[in-house]
Order: structure tokens, then C-alpha cells, then sequence
């Protein structure tokens, strides 16, 4: 039995505010805090992408800043994964959730473990950016959608039709990007990526569960040593990993 791996994203609403100023000034005071305007995700082995926004729930037509019945089907969401992937996850969407999560005093989903590919690049390369859209690009592999900046957030909020389905396709797309760009980064995760196949008995891989697999010599340390793996064949990821430490 593999983990259950989620690809996630999210938008969110700007806070409103007053200033005197436009450049470098300081908010006098909020008359809106942010909140979730619309979440994306696909769980991995599946071909769908589903995306929700706020108009899809009745509270909608009341108050069209309350997140509350999004928020409680994202926590849902969340219950149901081992793994959540998302481009600056453990930065931004995450912490987001929960902060809504905390502020609609909801319980916490179920732990999970989570793999943040903005985290991935900065560690493990050196892009002159590590945007996704510029991860895209830079891997040939597609961009994020074009659209009209602030005015599709704003036109959002202030309800209109046409700004929600733009924003859906854009909030889609990018959880279709963001898979692509982890399957490429995924072989160099190191140690750090989480073992899917944790629930298994044999020497399948740990990040992507593949069984086919070849001994590829040793790792060594002072007292032990390690059997060393590659992970291989037409649905291999190409990681490399180790078995359990015997002593020398």
C-alpha cells in the first residue's frame, strides 16, 4: 500500500487597508483581513484536476469573503493525504490553511508529511529564479498561465463571473505545472523526501514505489556499511537510496 499524495495550490484574497501613500509607506489600518479565494489539486495517479472556489458554496450569495466552507473542505482534503506537494508549501499555502483553519476553530486534519519544491531548488540548484513559472520554463516543460495581474483578484472579490473562471483555469493550471516540475525534481530530493512506500515490505522505491530495482554497490562509514539502490526500468524515477546499515 503506497501513500496517498496530494498536489496542491491556492489562491488568496490581498488584505484591504488604508495608507497614505503608494511607495514605501506603512498600513494605517486593515478593514479586511485575506482569506482563501480558491484552491486547486490532484491527487497523484489520477488524471483530474479539481479546483473550488468560493462561489461554489452556498454562503457565497450572503458574503462573498466567507471562506469558511472552503476552508473546512480543504481541512477534509487534507485529512485524507500522507503527502502533500506544493511550490512554497511549508511557506505559504500550509501556514495559510491552517490559519484559517485556527481562525474557523476547526480541528487540525490528520498529520501528514509534506515536499515543498520551492524548498527543492534552493537547496539542491541554482536557478536565477525558482518561481514556478521560471522552473517551468527553464525545464521545458510549460508556464503558468498569462492573466491580468491584480485586476483578476480584484474582479474576483467584487464577484464577477468571468474573473472566477479565469481564475480557476489559472489556479488549475498551475497544480498541473507543479506536478511536471516535482516529477523532475523528485530523483534529487536526497534524504529528505518522504517514503511512500513505507507501508511495504520489500525494497521497492521509497519516493515513487517502483519495485523494479537494481544493487548498485555500497556506501560506507566508519562502523557499517549500506547496500546502495537504484531505482530503474520504464517506471523508475532514477533515485538512489540505501538499505539498512550492517556492521563491517
Amino acid at each position: 500500500m503506497q501513500a496517498k499524495i496530494l498536489f496542491l495550490d491556492i489562491e488568496t484574497a490581498p488584505s484591504l487597508g488604508w495608507v497614505w501613500a503608494k511607495w514605501e509607506t506603512n498600513v494605517i489600518d486593515f478593514k479586511q483581513d485575506w482569506y482563501i479565494l480558491s484552491y486547486a489539486y490532484k491527487w497523484a495517479g489520477e488524471d483530474k484536476v479539481t479546483t473550488v472556489g468560493l462561489p461554489d458554496f452556498g454562503a457565497y450569495n450572503r458574503n462573498k469573503e466567507d471562506d469558511r466552507q472552503l476552508t473546512k473542505s480543504l481541512r477534509k482534503l487534507l485529512d485524507e493525504a500522507d503527502v502533500v506537494i506544493a511550490h512554497n508549501g511549508d511557506g505559504f499555502d500550509l501556514p495559510k490553511i491552517n490559519t484559517r483553519m485556527l481562525t474557523h476553530k476547526l480541528a487540525p486534519p490528520s498529520p501528514y508529511k509534506t515536499v515543498d519544491t520551492l524548498k527543492i531548488a534552493r537547496k539542491t540548484f541554482k536557478f536565477d529564479s525558482n518561481k514556478l513559472d521560471d522552473l517551468g520554463r527553464y525545464l521545458g516543460i510549460g508556464r503558468k498561465l498569462p492573466h491580468t495581474g491584480f485586476h483578476l483578484w480584484k474582479n474576483c472579490m467584487d464577484g464577477k463571473p468571468e474573473a472566477w473562471k479565469m481564475m480557476k483555469e489559472y489556479n488549475g493550471h498551475d497544480v498541473e505545472l507543479l506536478e511536471k516540475v516535482y516529477y523532475i525534481m523528485r530523483p534529487w530530493t536526497g534524504n529528505t523526501h518522504p517514503n511512500v512506500n513505507q507501508f511495504s515490505a520489500n525494497l521497492a522505491c521509497p519516493k515513487c514505489g517502483n519495485e523494479q530495482v537494481q544493487r548498485r554497490g555500497y556506501s560506507y562509514t566508519q562502523l557499517s556499511r549500506k547496500q546502495r539502490f537504484q531505482c530503474t526500468g520504464p517506471k523508475g524515477c532514477g533515485t538512489w537510496y540505501e538499505g539498512s546499515a550492517k556492521k563491517v
